[in-house]
């Protein structure tokens, strides 16, 4: 499928500048179609007035007002912990703003933790229309906790399915995603993915989306390395699987 324009939306966090930059320039070493490749930022957003969920801030850390319970105190983990699912409509609202582009169809989000290592141009060739959105489908319960950055390891329902996900915006189902359900979920609910049915949620190969250190290694590879519970960019974690190749990326990148 030469010739095709793919979207990609990267998750921005701060802390990570340099696993973001690891992020978007895999993609790109792994396409030969064009493509355009984004940071989903939330400080963007809330500036646009597209994101207008109570947040708050204390001790470096953020917290979703609306996502607090008797039992979970609303911590996000990283900046876009919500801000990743208004990527389809930032898809719709760039097709509108430059209608030369083809800013819909098919949208792939990622964490800015992960590292791609296999073509996408032939990953994009085997979805199908029929599916709202592509994901891998894990079956695991981290062990509570906490994760990379002092970060608490939050638990809730398809954990982690949420990371890497190819969106597709043309299908009707997602129009579900609309301004009041995006800033008044609760995080839990978008991360498990209530306004889709079961059969409109398409499964990708686990070695799209490996979680080191939680996982057995797919037989031939991650073809997407997901440093979940921190990565080569911390100081105990410079010997992590992989960390050779994000160490490549990170001295073209500082060239």
């Amino acid at each position: 499928m030469s010739g095709n324009v793919y979207n990609f939306w990267v998750g921005f966090e701060p802390r990570q500048h340099a696993a973001f930059q690891v992020a978007r320039d895999s993609i790109r070493a792994n396409l030969i179609s064009p493509s355009q490749i984004y940071g989903v930022v939330l400080t963007e957003l809330q500036r646009a007035g597209l994101y207008t969920r109570p947040t708050e801030e204390s001790l470096g850390k953020l917290y979703d007002v609306r996502s607090t319970t008797p039992d979970y105190n609303g911590e996000m983990s990283t900046a876009f912990a919500i801000s990743r699912f208004f990527v389809p409509m930032l898809s719709n609202l760039k097709s509108k703003r430059d209608p030369d582009k083809d800013f819909r169809g098919w949208a792939m989000f990622i964490d800015c933790d992960v590292m791609v290592r296999a073509p996408l141009d032939r990953l994009f060739e085997k979805l199908e229309p029929k599916y709202a959105l592509y994901c891998v489908k894990h079956k695991y319960e981290p062990s509570a906790g906490q994760k990379m950055d002092g970060c608490s390891q939050s638990i809730y329902s398809r954990k982690n399915w949420s990371s890497v996900m190819i969106y597709n915006c043309d299908h009707p189902a997602n129009d579900a995603l609309t301004m009041d359900v995006l800033n008044h979920w609760p995080g839990r609910d978008l991360h498990a993915m209530k306004w889709l049915e079961d059969d409109q949620i398409g499964e990708l190969d686990p070695a799209w989306n490996w979680l080191v250190g939680e996982q057995t290694e797919p037989q031939g590879g991650a073809k997407a390395v997901h440093w979940t519970l921190g990565g080569p960019w911390l100081s105990s974690l410079r010997n992590s699987p992989y960390a050779a190749e994000y160490q490549r990326y990170i001295e073209r990148w500082a060239a």
